[in-house]
């Protein structure tokens, strides 16, 4: 249901979409639409209110408790505690709305339509957005055609790329950022059939995170280890996780970066091309994401350059173009701006690749 967009795509669709028009965001749990809504809204100093509508028990959660106006005579409300007393516009983020009660669904439709609750007008320029799981494994309520109308609806599928450089920026294990770079498969767990899986854990991007602060700092993992993440991502996900990570020979992005060249030659010339367009991803990403001190930049650089070479010299043109890709498509904004500057040589070398394809 909807369009496909990415996250950039739908940072596009909030800066196009007038706030008087409602958005619907569907797409599986842990994907990352609140924090992406977040993080967008926080920038432009919008507040970001956040409802869990399957959470609410009947519609007085949702707008506020009733009480006798001394004045009038008659039944008021009480504004709920998110109510926006200050006049500033607000975004309304409805989350699980398809597992909202009926109920609570009738009244969210007074709230699309109008900005009402209870008869109080959400401040002008106020937004409402909402996020409806969508998958067979859910358990979920039928909605509305008529709600459904008052919605702009997105399907909301961030890449796996998306989320590697993400990682990368925050920080997170690179055991659990190099896994998934070599298994794109298990961010999201579509290997599984989840339907077959009952209460078995499978995994998901908020998943992983739990699993990369778990393990963060640990050089060496025991045993008890992959017994406490399989029950953040379930028993064959970590299975397949430890069986990686003892078995993890490649070099890191920091390793090629900044090693001695003449002493990983041997290693990366034994490489395979699915292992090297990896490790061309890593180059790219810790470029992306990291800041290299002026000592660090000369040997980076000259790494860089060395690296391609070695491509070059053992015809590994699949490595070859797959790396001149990632420089031309226009993604790693920081990594192309640094063999711009940094390894003019190399620049050189790709220009002429990409000509001669």
């Amino acid at each position: 249901m909807g369009i496909k967009i990415d996250s950039n795509g739908l940072r596009k669709v909030l800066e196009e979409t007038p706030p008087e028009q409602n958005i619907m965001l569907t797409g599986k749990h842990g994907i990352g639409k609140s924090r992406i809504l977040e993080n967008y809204f926080n920038e432009k100093n919008q507040k970001v209110v956040i409802l869990f509508l399957g959470q609410l028990s009947d519609p007085g959660d949702l707008i506020g408790l009733p009480y006798k106006n001394e004045k009038t005579g008659k039944t008021d409300f009480m504004p709920p505690y998110w109510w926006p007393d200050d006049g500033k516009a607000v975004v309304l983020f409805l989350d699980e709305l398809n597992r909202a009660r009926p109920e609570v669904l009738q009244t969210v439709m007074d709230l699309t339509l109008n900005r009402k609750l209870a008869g109080k007008s959400l401040p002008e320029g106020s937004r409402i957005i909402s996020a409806a799981n969508d998958g067979d494994e859910y358990q979920l309520t039928d909605l509305d055609p008529a709600l459904v109308s008052r919605f702009n609806i997105y399907n909301f599928n961030p890449g796996v790329d998306e989320w590697l450089l993400w990682a990368q920026e925050n920080k997170l294990d690179n055991r659990v950022i190099d896994f998934i770079a070599k298994n794109p498969e298990m961010l999201d767990g579509k290997i599984f059939n989840k339907e077959d899986m009952g209460l078995e854990k499978t995994p998901d991007r908020r998943a992983w995170e739990r699993v990369a602060k778990i393990i963060n700092g640990k050089k060496n993992l025991e045993n008890y280890h992959k017994i406490i993440i399989a029950g953040i991502i379930g028993m064959p996900a970590s299975s397949s996780f430890f069986a990686f990570c003892v078995d993890k020979t490649m070099l890191s992005a920091l390793e090629v970066l900044s090693a001695d060249f003449s002493k990983i030659e041997k290693d990366l010339y034994s490489y395979s091309i699915p292992n090297l367009a990896s490790l061309n991803e890593s180059l790219f990403r810790y470029l992306e994401t990291n800041e290299l001190k002026d000592d660090k930049k000369e040997i980076a650089s000259n790494n860089l350059c060395e690296y391609y070479n070695l491509l070059q010299k053992n015809n590994k043109r699949e490595a070859m173009a797959h790396f001149a890709n990632l420089y031309s498509n226009g993604t790693y904004t920081k990594a192309i701006t640094f063999i711009i500057t940094e390894c003019p040589l190399l620049l050189t070398k790709i220009t002429l690749f990409i000509k001669d394809i």
